[in-house]
């Protein structure tokens, strides 16, 4: 049971971490943090497709990690 969680632990740290990294970023530099205001009240949000997707993976992934270290922790 302890090693199917810790490669479990595993598989879900390496799609965590390939996930974020593939997504692109929310702003860009000093104009991101000026203008991106009213974007991210009024729209431009990405609801359908790849970041979608991508969305979906890091939060299904970051679940999976942080309840596998919990009983990992629980465990020993």
């Amino acid at each position: 049971m302890k090693i199917f969680l810790m490669i479990l632990l595993a598989v879900a740290s390496i799609i965590l971490i390939a996930s974020i990294l593939l997504q692109s970023g929310k702003s860009a530099g000093l104009s991101g943090a000026i203008g991106g205001g009213a974007e991210q009240l009024f729209g431009k949000k990405k609801s359908k497709g790849y970041e979608a997707m991508l969305n979906k993976v890091s939060t299904g992934g970051a679940i999976v990690f942080i309840l596998c270290s919990l009983v990992l922790v629980a465990i020993e």
